[in-house]
């Protein structure tokens, strides 16, 4: 086939004499800057600000030029300018920037995983704004190091030996197998080889620790004696790995902790357990699923344990490691701890959510991750139904009370539903996606659910200062 130029419909308006007359009147940057629209914005910008939007809007036209556009907006009328003042003022805001999270959704991984308790903020606020004793002795006056600050409350908390806090639990598994097992095997259940979020998966992260994984059993049913039959002089290491976000029921069984530490240790092995979601005191009760807790890993002889600071302990994003006071001490020692520390405002949080387990607190009242799970339903429908109220107020807006299930999320919990009673809101003209757009792009972002075409709003995770703000933002959305 003979391609032709003449053929070529692109090719044709470009070559059009309206096409070219359109071209011409695209304004140079420099020469509109100049102009009264140009001057007035770079005023209550700057230049480089103004001259950045515009430039992108000249490519955009030049391309709908190419499109077949027919007609130029008027680059100096105020309708014009109120479109680019507009898109400044969007630039201006902060990338990362606070959301209602009206999904449901408790320990939301999109969304920044645990809220943090008052007393976090608090503790951010006081070290951010000055200088700290992160790594002085008061006492002696020299360097100190900054694991002193925590590691006194996790033994408290969880009756470990000794305890270690990084910068989040996959560094915490890396340190703990590059330090005990580099160029050594880690034996671990083909049941527990999972992918923790964000594609990083078990068997990378033992790979990057310089370790090399040894696979027992199968997907649903590994036998303590696959464990022992693996064993060999290379072995060091037994891993466990609590499937977090997954649960395999059924036809399935592995060993208990106990078992697994029993013969580890008969073995002159470590135990270890990477417990991932950190519950630090039964939540049986009030989300109506067996978690296994810290306490109880350790209490089953396990001599390592990892987990994160952000899910249902409910701090900020860190790893952390308890256990046996001499794998701790190789751990400590090791130059990669270096590059894997917390640093000084998730420290501060951490130690102040954690002294939240301790009298005269109730970490239940006080830590909003576990204040959010063990809310009653009858409660959440008493929110509800004020919130649907004052929504139904605004013109243009409907909706109705629905039964749902909320979730703790986060790799926490899986499979515990937890009862609540949602809002399925309407606005007139509007489909539930684009109800949804229109609320993701609010200075205050309102992230919910589209069921059925119907926006749903979770109240368990919705705060009574954010109801307010919902509000304010399902106005701004029906104007």
């Amino acid at each position: 086939m003979v391609y032709s130029w003449a053929s070529d419909p692109v090719h044709n308006r470009l070559y059009d004499p309206m096409s070219q007359e359109l071209y011409r009147q695209l304004p140079a940057i420099e020469k509109w800057l100049s102009s009264a629209t140009g001057v007035a914005l770079s005023a209550e910008f700057s230049p480089h600000e103004v001259a950045t939007i515009m430039r992108g809007h000249l490519t955009a036209l030049r391309e709908m030029l190419r499109d077949g556009l027919a007609e130029l907006p008027a680059f100096d009328s105020p309708a014009y300018a109120a479109v680019l003042r507009s898109e400044l003022l969007q630039a201006r805001l902060p990338s990362l920037r606070r959301v209602i999270n009206a999904t449901g959704i408790i320990i939301h991984t999109n969304l920044g995983r645990a809220p943090l308790a008052e007393e976090a903020i608090a503790a951010i606020d006081a070290v951010a704004r000055g200088y700290s004793n992160l790594e002085l002795d008061f006492v002696t006056g020299q360097r100190g190091h900054r694991n002193e600050h925590v590691e006194s409350l996790l033994q408290r908390l969880t009756g470990a030996e000794a305890a270690l806090v990084v910068n989040n639990c996959a560094a915490a598994v890396v340190l703990a197998i590059d330090t005990l097992a580099r160029d050594r095997d880690v034996v671990i259940s083909r049941g527990e080889l999972v992918e923790i979020g964000g594609s990083f998966r078990i068997p990378d992260i033992i790979a990057k620790s310089g370790a090399r994984m040894v696979e027992v059993g199968t997907t649903n049913k590994t036998r303590l004696s696959d464990y022992d039959d693996a064993i060999s002089g290379d072995t060091r290491l037994l891993l466990a790995v609590h499937p977090s976000n997954y649960r395999v029921v059924g036809f399935s069984g592995k060993p208990s902790l106990a078992e697994l530490a029993q013969l580890a240790h008969r073995k002159n092995l470590v135990a270890m357990q990477d417990l991932g979601s950190g519950a630090c005191l039964s939540v049986d009760a009030i989300a109506a699923v067996a978690e296994q807790t810290v306490q109880e890993a350790l209490a089953a002889d396990i001599d390592l344990v990892t987990f994160s600071g952000d899910k249902l302990l409910g701090g900020p994003q860190a790893g952390i490691i308890v256990g046996k006071s001499e794998l701790i001490a190789a751990m400590k020692k090791n130059p990669m701890l270096r590059m894997l520390r917390i640093d000084k405002l998730s420290l501060a949080a951490l130690t102040a959510t954690l002294r939240l387990y301790f009298p005269p607190y109730d970490p239940l009242e006080r830590v909003p991750v576990l204040r959010m799970i063990a809310e009653p339903k009858d409660s959440i429908e008493r929110r509800a139904q004020d919130l649907l109220a004052e929504l139904k107020k605004i013109a243009g807006v409907d909706g109705t009370l629905v039964d749902d299930v909320g979730y703790a999320g986060g790799g926490s919990l899986p499979m515990a539903a937890l009862p609540t009673t949602a809002l399925h809101l309407t606005v007139a003209g509007l489909t539930a996606g684009e109800l949804a757009q229109k609320l993701r792009a609010m200075d205050l972002a309102v992230i919910g659910r589209v069921v059925n075409d119907r926006f749903a709003v979770d109240p368990r995770t919705v705060s009574a200062a954010d109801c307010e703000q919902l509000i304010v933002a399902f106005r701004k959305v029906a104007e």
